[in-house]
C-alpha cells in the first residue's frame, strides 16, 4: 500500500480546519478499513510486542535493523554464549543502556549503566578483562574539554562504578585492546593510541599516532575524512583494526568501513586491499551512511559485522543497528557478504533466540528510567522533579516551554505508530505531548489550565491557541510515515477532538539540526505546578 493510500484512510479526519467534537476511530481501525480495499504486502519484518517491528522473521531469517530506532555507534562484547551491546546515549539520562542477546538477532535491555551526568555521551567501548567489565566513555561534562572516562562492574547487570576521568584529553571513540606484550591500550580518533595502566583506570603513557588510515579517492562524495571509531580484534596471527572514515552523516555516500592489520600492536599497519568493506553508494539503497563497525564471532563460529546506518526516508529515527555476515578470505582478510540489506538474511547458526525488545506501554507503577524513559540534557537535580505517586509519574514543572523544561523522552523504532497518554495538571502547571529532537526542534500540543497550545517549528503558534478549561486531558499522537496527527479528549477517551494542524517532520534530524540525535516521543512539564503522567499506550502501525 502506498503512503497516499494510507493517508486516504484518514481522509474523513482531514475535513475540519479546526478541532471537531466527534468520536474518531483509532488509527489501527482506520488502517484496517483501508486494508479491505488495498490488501497490504506480506510483512517485511517480524512483528513483536505491541506490533513493533523486529528483525527475527521466525523462519530462520532476519531483516535489519537488529535493534530499531536510535542505537548508534554499537559496541559489542561476546562473553561466552552471551552477547552484550551498548550505544552512544548522548543527552539521555539515565544512559548507556546495555542490551543482551544469545543469537545476535533478538535483543532485550539489561539496564542503564550510567546515572551520573557527564554531558553528551559519544561512541563507547564495552569490554571484559580479567573477569571485570569496563565501559570507556568519551564525554565533556560541564563544558570541559573532551576526555575519556571509565566505569567498571564485576557483573554486567551492575552495580557500575561512578565515572573515573582517565585524563586522556581531546579524544573520542575509544577502542580497547590487549597487545602481544600483555599491556592494555585504547585506540582513539585520529587514529591514535594510549597505553593504560594494568587496572585499566588511568593512562600510562602519552597519546601518540598509531595508524594513518587508508584514504578514499578525492572525487568521492563524503562529509569529511574524520577517521574515528577504531575497534580492534586479534584473530590468528594478526591484529585487525576496523575504522570509520568519511564522516558520520552528511551525504549518504560518506560514512564507510575500512580495515588494516598488523602482527604487532605497534604496527606497521597494512591497508586492506579491499577497502572500503562497507559503504552506501547511492540514495536508492535501503540504508544510508553505513559505518562504525565491529567484528564479532557468532554462536557457531561464523563471523559478523555490527554497525549503524540511517534508514532511507527515516533519518528521524536516528542511526539504527545493523548486522551483516562476513567471511574470512584465503588472503587473511575478510569481506562483507550481506548484499541488499533490505532483504532477509539467514540468521547466525547455533544461537538460541531469547527475548526481543520490550513493551513501551507503561502504567507508571514501576521505575523504567534509563531503559525506556530519560530526561533530555538534565541538570543535576532534574531526577528529583520526578516521583511515582497517586497512580502515575508526577513531574514538577520547570521553565515555560518544551525548550527549557527538560522533557522526558522515549525512543521509538517504528516507521509508523500511535501513542496516547493522560496528563493531569496539578496547580499552575503546563504539560504536553511532543515529538522532540532538541530544544531547537520539536512539535506537539501543550495544555494549561486555560488553553490548548500548538507547538510547531519549536515555537508556539499563537493563532492556534484554543481557550479551554483543563484539569486532565488524554492526548494521542499518530505518526504515519513522518506525518503527524494529534487528537485529544477531555472525557478519558470517550470522544476525541481532532487537532486542526498536521505536521510533517521528516526534516527533523541531524543533517539539519546537528547533535546526532533522533526524534523521540516526549512529555514536558512546565510552570509552577506538577504534571501527572498516567496510562501511556503505544502501538506500532503496520508498514505500508
Amino acid at each position: 500500500m502506498t503512503n497516499q493510500s494510507r493517508r486516504t484512510a484518514f481522509k474523513t479526519l482531514l475535513a475540519g480546519a479546526g478541532a471537531a467534537s466527534l468520536p474518531v476511530l483509532p488509527a489501527q481501525a482506520a488502517a484496517a478499513k483501508a486494508a479491505a480495499a488495498c490488501p497490504p504486502a506480506a510483512p517485511h519484518w517480524g512483528r513483536g510486542i505491541e506490533g513493533q517491528r523486529k528483525a527475527d522473521r521466525g523462519d530462520g531469517t532476519y531483516v535489519n535493523p537488529i535493534i530499531a530506532g536510535d542505537h548508534p555507534d554499537p559496541t559489542i562484547l561476546k562473553d561466552g554464549k552471551d552477547y552484550y551491546m551498548t550505544f552512544s546515549s548522548f543527552f539521555s539520562y539515565p544512559g548507556i543502556v546495555i542490551w543482551h542477546s544469545t543469537d545476535l538477532v533478538n535483543w532485550a535491555p539489561v539496564g542503564p549503566a550510567l546515572k551520573k551526568l557527564l554531558g553528551t555521551i559519544w561512541a563507547l567501548d564495552l569490554c571484559k578483562h580479567d573477569g571485570r567489565y569496563f565501559i570507556y566513555i568519551p564525554a565533556a561534562p560541564d563544558g570541559k574539554p573532551w576526555s575519556i572516562y571509565a566505569i567498571w562492574a564485576d557483573h554486567i547487570e551492575g552495580p557500575w562504578s561512578d565515572p573515573i576521568d582517565l585524563k586522556i584529553a581531546g579524544c573520542i571513540d575509544p577502542g580497547h585492546v590487549v597487545g602481544e606484550d600483555g599491556r592494555r591500550y585504547l585506540f582513539v580518533n585520529g587514529i591514535r593510541r594510549v597505553r593504560l595502566a594494568d587496572d585499566g583506570l588511568r593512562a600510562d603513557g602519552p597519546v601518540e599516532p598509531a595508524y594513518q588510515p587508508w584514504h578514499y579517492p578525492d572525487d568521492w562524495v563524503v562529509e569529511n575524512f574524520a577517521p574515528e571509531g577504531p575497534k580492534l580484534l586479534r584473530h590468528g596471527e594478526y591484529f585487525y583494526l576496523i575504522t570509520a572514515v568519511g564522516g558520520t552523516a552528511g551525504p549518504v555516500t560518506g560514512h564507510m568501513v575500512i580495515a588494516a592489520r598488523s602482527k604487532s600492536i605497534d604496527g606497521p599497519w597494512e591497508h586492506c586491499p579491499h577497502n572500503p568493506l562497507v559503504r552506501t553508494t547511492g540514495t536508492a539503497e535501503p540504508w544510508w551512511s553505513r559505518g562504525h563497525a565491529t567484528l564479532v564471532e557468532g554462536p557457531a563460529g561464523d563471523w559478523w559485522m555490527v554497525y549503524h546506518g540511517y534508514e532511507n526516508g527515516f533519518r528521524t529515527l536516528g542511526r539504527q543497528t545493523l548486522l551483516e555476515p562476513i567471511e574470512w578470505t584465503s588472503d587473511g582478510w575478510f569481506r562483507a557478504k550481506g548484499g541488499d540489506l533490505s532483504k532477509p538474511l539467514p540468521k547466525p547458526r547455533g544461537g538460541k533466540a531469547g527475548p526481543n525488545g520490550f513493551a513501551l506501554s507503561d502504567d507508571f507503577s514501576r521505575d523504567r528510567f534509563g531503559v525506556q524513559w530519560a530526561f533530555h540534557d538534565p541538570a543535576p537535580d532534574d531526577m528529583a522533579r520526578a516521583r511515582f505517586a497517586n497512580g502515575g509519574l508526577e513531574i514538577k514543572g520547570k521553565g515555560t516551554s518544551p525548550a527549557d523544561s527538560t522533557p522526558l523522552t522515549c525512543g521509538v523504532g517504528d516507521r509508523s505508530y500511535e501513542a496516547e497518554i493522560t496528563l493531569d495538571l496539578v496547580g499552575p502547571a503546563e504539560g504536553g505531548l511532543l515529538l522532540f529532537y532538541n530544544q531547537k526542534a520539536f512539535v506537539g500540543l501543550g495544555f494549561t489550565p486555560e488553553f490548548v497550545k500548538t507547538w510547531q517549528y519549536a515555537e508556539e503558534q499563537p493563532w492556534a491557541r484554543r481557550p479551554q478549561a483543563i484539569s486532565s486531558v488524554r492526548a494521542r499522537l499518530t505518526n504515519v510515515d513522518n506525518v503527524i496527527t494529534f487528537h485529544y479528549s477531555f472525557d478519558d477517551g470517550k470522544t476525541w477532538l481532532l487537532h486542526g494542524t498536521r505536521m510533517e517532520v521528516s526534516g527533523i534530524h541531524h543533517n539539519v539540526f546537528g547533535g546526532f540525535l533522533s526524534l523521540k516521543l516526549g512529555v514536558y512539564a512546565a510552570g509552577g505546578g506538577t504534571v501527572r503522567l498516567r496510562d501511556f499506550r503505544y502501538n506500532a502501525l503496520a508498514p505500508a
